[in-house]
């Protein structure tokens, strides 16, 4: 069974919209809405090579608005700057710009067409913008086998999570893991593509290992809550939340996961669907690396959960 999520990223919300909540009837839908409004896939950006730690888009929103000005400034003056546009679509992905990141990386492709850097940076902004379709076709061409990119990798995953393809989703975030063993991001997003599959308890499982990792963020640890409410352990999940959050956002995300869940028989499709997948919860290889038909090579062939080469 297939079960999509519309893309773009989305931010943590402190609560679950309440029109949504007095909309949703379906189960299947129950649950993909609660992942993709509280449990969010991270696309993450390799900050090595030419676009370095000082391009990395700072957390304050004030800072943010005036770092996105000053390179929107420096873009206007040399838009074919490799380094400037790079910074400059990555900060307006930061400032869920996303429709204009992909105009600016979109105009630098055109100029540097084969640089695989570029079409990274491309590709993961037509996945943030929704336009998921694109995104499967340019990130293939941002890495190849023997020079494999964990970051598209794991961008890779995110699309197919998104176009309902979760076996094809979790091979592509195994074969990332291979390349950054325990990247809590990568994690985080193989943990949300289990919960969409229903598989609970694994979710749950390679969520805390996200959690775990010296650079888990509040996404990640937030994603755990969500997928511990789900799951119905509703004081460890509140308990998860505050570690972000304040005692009454995170009583609030608690109480309207436990609202969802209280309005259908959710919790219990989802706890016996298809339990044999539990038991056999074997690897998926690749079907198609990079989308271009190519056999991934032998260390690039997915494995179990941060498992080191």
């Amino acid at each position: 069974m297939r079960m999509s999520c519309t893309a773009r990223r989305c931010a943590i919300p402190a609560r679950p919209s309440r029109a949504w909540l007095k909309s949703a009837v379906a189960p299947a839908a129950l649950l993909i809405a609660a992942l993709c409004l509280a449990g969010c896939h991270n696309i993450s950006d390799d900050i090595t090579g030419s676009i370095g730690q000082d391009s990395v888009p700072p957390n304050s929103p004030a800072q943010l608005q005036r770092y996105t000005e000053d390179l929107g400034q420096r873009y206007d003056a040399q838009p074919y700057d490799k380094h400037t546009a790079m910074a400059y679509a990555r900060a307006l992905r930061a400032s869920g710009r996303y429709d204009q990141a992909v105009a600016v990386a979109q105009r630098l492709a055109a100029k540097y067409p084969k640089d695989m850097q570029v079409l990274g940076a491309y590709g993961k902004a037509l996945a943030e913008d929704g336009r998921l379709r694109e995104a499967e076709t340019i990130l293939p061409e941002a890495h190849t086998p023997d020079q494999p990119n964990w970051s598209i990798l794991s961008a890779q995953g995110v699309v197919e999570d998104q176009l309902g393809d979760h076996d094809q989703a979790q091979a592509y975030y195994r074969a990332a893991l291979k390349i950054a063993p325990n990247q809590p991001e990568v994690l985080s997003n193989l943990g949300l593509s289990y919960a969409l599959s229903r598989q609970l308890p694994l979710a749950e499982e390679t969520m805390r290992l996200a959690a775990a990792q010296p650079g888990a963020d509040t996404r990640v640890r937030q994603n755990l809550a969500l997928v511990l409410a789900l799951e119905g352990k509703f004081d460890a999940a509140q308990g998860v939340a505050q570690e972000d959050l304040s005692p009454v956002d995170a009583a609030e995300n608690v109480a309207s996961i436990k609202e969802m869940i209280a309005q259908s028989d959710t919790w219990n499709q989802i706890r016996s669907y298809d339990k044999p997948k539990l038991a056999a919860a074997a690897p998926h290889r690749v079907r198609h690396y990079a989308r271009l038909n190519k056999t991934p090579p032998e260390d690039l062939r997915p494995t179990q959960v941060g498992a080191a080469d």
